[in-house]
């Protein structure tokens, strides 16, 4: 992984390139980035800088010895850490080394969900034991074998339970030319003695604009697609990816058309409605909501004079401006409400019949009856 394999992320590169290049590497250094940032490939490619026997000024040779066994996964200084779903007490990231170069090589932007799909995880949690922590401190005792630096990549150490603390150690006296990389998503799940002990490399969401390009210019992505995919997946490059695998579908029609008919009050309309997403898989219902949360929140943004910030297509801002004109502020923030619990139902295998026709029943109240929910239920 090289740093020009990265989608965006080009002031993240600099500072990361400047710490080699001023001799300021920090023996510990969290990336914290959201899901489908690049978190885990910066850390990689970083990796991959530190350890190259002929670096350029802005990334590494990708032709050298240590370049290629790192193109692999498989040199023998560079070494990871990863939540595993372990069938016994003394499995370790060792025992899913295999899975895991197949996982990261074929999915550089990986996510816990994809992960999961390469390993029998079954309805087990996933974790990093004691086993494995035991296993880093053996691992990371011992000299360098080839490069200069021996690195260990833990991703995810929010799965570190009060275990971590056994690293506490080693990460803050670590031998000679021994980098710690954690990439984690949420700094909040981190135990705090570890966070304590290390320097903190903020990795920001991707951009709109930067993830439609992407789409378009390296994966041949039609741009009506390439934008929905953006549009939807809120900067996360994995999501992204992931709806292009699935059965291309606009949902910017359906949605405004579910809405209007709640306005409306078109009650055999809407059973018809119901009936035909009810049919459609889990993940298209959860694509279909997660637009409409997007849209909405679109249209908050218009009636707060906000136009300016507005990312949608022309014909989809210009229905936008319509909806705007139906609702208030109050009443799209209720809708929002209503469609983000909707969306945390289905996740959790919700009936989708009794779902969507209860979600349009709240929907015909707040547009049709301007009746607004009140109560705890809301706080």
């Amino acid at each position: 992984m090289q740093f020009k394999d990265i989608v965006g992320q080009q002031a993240v590169k600099q500072r990361l390139l400047n710490t080699v290049h001023e001799n300021r590497v920090s023996h510990a250094q969290l990336f914290l980035g959201p899901e489908g940032s690049g978190s885990l490939a910066l850390a990689v490619a970083y990796a991959q800088y530190l350890s190259c026997e002929d670096r350029k000024t802005d990334d590494s040779c990708g032709v050298c010895a240590s370049c290629r066994k790192y193109e692999k996964l498989v040199h023998p200084d560079l070494h990871f850490s990863y939540p595993f779903f372990a069938s016994d007490k003394n499995d370790t990231a060792l025992s899913f080394i295999e899975q895991w170069r197949e996982a990261l090589l074929t999915h550089p932007y990986l996510s816990l969900d994809i992960w999961r799909g390469y390993l029998e995880a079954e309805n087990k949690q996933a974790n990093i034991n004691i086993a494995e922590c035991h296993q880093i401190i053996k691992k990371l005792s011992l000299k360098p074998f080839e490069s200069v630096y021996k690195i260990l990549i833990l991703w995810l150490p929010e799965y570190l339970d009060k275990e971590g603390n056994t690293l506490l150690k080693i990460i803050e006296e670590p031998q000679p030319n021994t980098v710690f990389l954690l990439v984690a998503q949420n700094q909040d799940q981190i135990l705090n003695t570890i966070l304590s002990r290390t320097q903190l490399v903020k990795i920001p969401g991707l951009t709109y604009d930067v993830v439609r390009n992407y789409l378009v210019s390296e994966r041949g992505v039609p741009t009506q697609t390439a934008e929905e995919a953006a549009y939807l997946s809120n900067g996360n490059l994995t999501e992204a990816l992931a709806m292009l695998q699935q059965e291309t579908n606009s949902f910017h029609a359906d949605f405004v058309d579910w809405l209007r008919k709640c306005y409306g009050n078109k009650g055999l309309d809407i059973m018809k409605f119901v009936e035909r997403i009810a049919k459609a898989g889990r993940e298209p219902q959860k694509n279909f909501i997660r637009y409409g949360i997007s849209y909405i929140r679109e249209c908050c943004l218009l009636l707060g004079g906000a136009g300016s910030l507005v990312h949608l297509p022309a014909a989809e801002k210009e229905t936008a401006q319509k909806m705007a004109g139906v609702m208030n502020m109050e009443m799209a923030e209720a809708i929002s409400e209503v469609l983000e619990k909707a969306h945390y139902a289905v996740e959790r295998n919700a009936n989708p019949k009794i779902l969507f026709l209860d979600v349009s029943l709240q929907i015909i109240k707040i547009l049709h009856f301007k009746i607004i929910p009140k109560g705890n239920q809301y706080i």
